[in-house]
């Protein structure tokens, strides 16, 4: 797997990829033009510039991954392919290909169905619905070209309004991606299967790609079925002006395992939640997308970029059923989103522009079930949401080696639910307006060619999700606080050599934030297997994240050995909480490193071991829970050609028996915390070959 990462304000980069294939990189403090082109469309090349240009513009985490690489190991969820990406803690396993994802301690409730703090978008577009929830979203890795996940407050250069950043997908077309055809499969059932098929004609393009899924699981009641379909076409209007469409369809249909307590974990880690089976819990989402994006090269310093999606996703979803309550949701959830950004070089200032504005509806109901039957409408279900971020920048290059990036993201939105009990006909219609101005200014500081120092102040804010607002443990028509605070973070990034032929590279970001009202979750008495949202008044959110990586070669025939580690520090805690002191947050543990060494030969040929090693952390507010940490090791191996490529890989090998997610609870000692077991020794194998 390459990572990248910025090393250069005005051209250097970090790749984490043999020396060979660096490119050679434009004198420093040289100003690139905007959009590298060739006949109007972006190459392979200019795309990587463009996402290196916009790395080099910020001071702080941002990190470039290419899915490319992701077909040497088995990558089918976005846990796989953030493996090596610092300060995001993922967690895989409850399902086939969902993930738990915070980034700088973001959706600690650990509320499963939420998944909110990340803003996930494809070509610039939101993914993400208007009021900030993930819940529907399944990104396939390997339908993106490029991942670019800009970690907290670096998601200002994307104008997110979230505690932990943006990942942006960019969509492979037919001008930079070849025909072929993926195989893998392995350990538990897993079979996954893929063509991508295009051509370009003259003016037009098109690319086409049909995914194929399905998992037994490692897990009682884990089975996955998925179908999808992604498809682009792109015209060439005139040398200035690009239009291309988008179509996304996913058929996915899966089974729940559901959270063990510990007793149940030590009698069976990897057996279902004994109520899961009969309750038949589901969470089965069909969903179709369509996205349509214009682009203008006003000139050769200023460009315009806008952009439409439409987005529909059905939740059937049975999740909660005991002798005195039964929760099976059903829904559609629509989403409009649109997207402007103007990028203008002015002289020693670089310009950037933008509006993000998305709208969401989620209509239809909450219901009784038994074995997953969908029974009596007990809650019909109206909610909206709208979002509106208006941001801009300025990258000025005021001096020799240093550059100051201020600007400010302008957000407003509102959030309505409208809940009717059928049978009291009583409604909870909880809404409000949030609205926010938050500034934020860095600096650059160009120590060499290859080497710089960064640092930022920036204010951070995330309105409620309406799941949220619908749990809100008030239970009245008041509503949830805006999370907010201000974030202050250091770094260094940069490559240097190690001898004639060998290089390596760093990425250092130590952030600390003050946050007010963090939404968090507590145990609903009422219900057993839900929860309810509240505000809590102080927390911290402090950490330390580093990449390290080399290539080092072994003699003049093309062989390396190129180790990577990715290391992260996490410290979450309360604020002198009234009920938790200074507790420390649940589920992202204090400390998690992945690593690999691999050999390669110029032949093509790569081997090496991996490993995890991650610390204890929390499952409850209280304290009384500790999860423990564990130790990993894998190993994989295959073979590289310009046209083909095959991968062996083998995940824990010494069949660690682990805790991958928490549910969390407010205290063990009244209400046990939920465990999932991680994955126990496995093996996969892949083939890919172009045509």
């Amino acid at each position: 797997m390459r990572l990248s990462t910025r090393t250069s304000l005005l051209g250097c980069l970090t790749l984490l990829t043999p020396v060979s294939a660096l490119a050679v990189e434009p004198e420093a403090n040289e100003l690139a033009p905007i959009t590298v082109s060739e006949q109007g469309e972006q190459s392979v090349e200019a795309t990587k510039i463009e996402l290196e240009r916009e790395q080099a513009l910020t001071p702080g985490g941002v990190t470039l991954v290419e899915s490319e690489d992701l077909t040497e190991r088995n990558v089918v969820s976005i846990g796989d392919m953030l493996r090596y990406v610092p300060g995001m803690w993922t967690g895989n396993g409850s399902t086939g290909d969902d993930t738990f994802i915070s980034s700088r301690g973001s959706n600690l409730d650990a509320v499963a169905y939420d998944g909110n703090g990340i803003k996930l978008m494809v070509d610039g577009l939101p993914v993400t619905a208007a009021d900030g929830n993930n819940h529907n979203s399944f990104i396939d890795p390997l339908a993106a070209r490029y991942a670019v996940i800009a970690r907290g407050a670096n998601a200002l250069t994307y104008g997110a309004s979230t505690l932990g950043g943006a990942i942006n997908f960019i969509s492979p077309t037919a001008r930079n991606t070849d025909n072929q055809i993926y195989l893998s499969g392995g350990s538990h059932g897993t079979v996954q299967s893929r063509i991508t098929a295009g051509g370009v004609e003259g003016d037009l393009d098109g690319l086409v790609t049909v995914e194929q899924r399905s998992y037994d699981g490692f897990r009682g009641h884990q089975e996955q079925q998925r179908g999808s379909v992604y498809a682009n076409t792109g015209w060439q209007i005139n040398d200035a002006v690009e239009n291309r469409f988008y179509f996304t369809y996913v058929d996915n249909d899966q089974e729940l395992p559901g959270s063990l307590t510990q007793a149940q974990f030590d009698d069976d880690p990897y057996q279902a939640n004994p109520n899961n089976i009969p309750g038949n819990f589901l969470k089965n989402v069909e969903s179709w997308r369509v996205a349509n994006r214009t682009q203008w090269q006003l000139d050769d310093t200023s460009r315009l970029v806008v952009g439409f999606s439409f987005e529909d996703q059905h939740l059937y979803h049975p999740i909660v059923e005991n002798p005195f309550f039964s929760l099976l949701i059903d829904n559609d959830q629509t989403t409009f989103g649109t997207n402007i950004r103007y990028d203008k070089q002015l002289g020693n200032h670089d310009l950037l522009f933008g509006l993000n504005y998305g709208e969401t509806r989620v209509k239809g109901g909450n219901y009784s079930h038994t074995g997953g039957i969908r029974g009596a409408l007990d809650v019909r279900v109206d909610n909206k949401a709208d979002n509106l971020e208006v941001f801009a920048m300025d990258r000025w290059h005021f001096a020799d080696r240093w550059t100051l990036v201020y600007g400010a993201q302008a957000v407003t939105g509102t959030r309505e639910v409208r809940n009717v009990d059928v049978a009291a006909g009583t409604e909870r219609n909880p809404k409000d307006d949030y609205e926010s101005i938050n500034p934020r200014v860095g600096v650059i500081y160009q120590v060499a060619d290859r080497s710089e120092l960064f640092a930022n102040v920036s204010k951070l804010y995330e309105a409620p999700t309406l799941y949220e607002l619908e749990d809100d443990a008030d239970a009245s028509d008041e509503t949830l606080d805006a999370m907010q605070g201000v974030v202050g973070e250091i770094g260094t990034r940069g490559t240097a050599p190690l001898g004639q032929a060998s290089e390596w590279n760093w990425e250092v970001s130590v952030y600390y934030a003050q946050l007010e009202d963090e939404i968090l979750s507590v145990d609903n008495p009422a219900a057993t297997g839900t929860s309810l949202a509240l505000n809590v008044e102080d927390t911290i959110h402090a950490g330390v994240e580093a990449l390290v990586g080399a290539s080092v070669a072994l003699g003049n025939d093309g062989q390396r050995i190129e180790p990577l580690l990715s290391m992260t520090y996490n410290d979450f805690t309360f604020d002198n909480d009234p009920k938790y002191g200074d507790n420390q947050l649940p589920v992202a543990p204090t400390f998690f490193i992945k690593g690999e060494i691999m050999y390669r030969h110029g032949n093509g040929f790569f081997a090496g071991p991996t490993f995890d090693i991650v610390d204890d952390r929390y499952g409850d507010f209280a304290n009384n829970k500790e999860v423990d940490g564990y130790e990993l090791l894998g190993l994989r191996t295959g073979v590289t050609r310009d046209s083909w490529e095959v991968y062996l890989e083998g995940r824990n090998l010494t069949d660690e028996v682990y805790v991958t997610n928490v549910s969390v609870s407010n205290d063990e000692t009244i209400n046990p915390v939920g465990i999932q077991a991680g994955e126990p020794r496995s093996v996969y194998a892949g083939v890919r070959f172009d045509f």
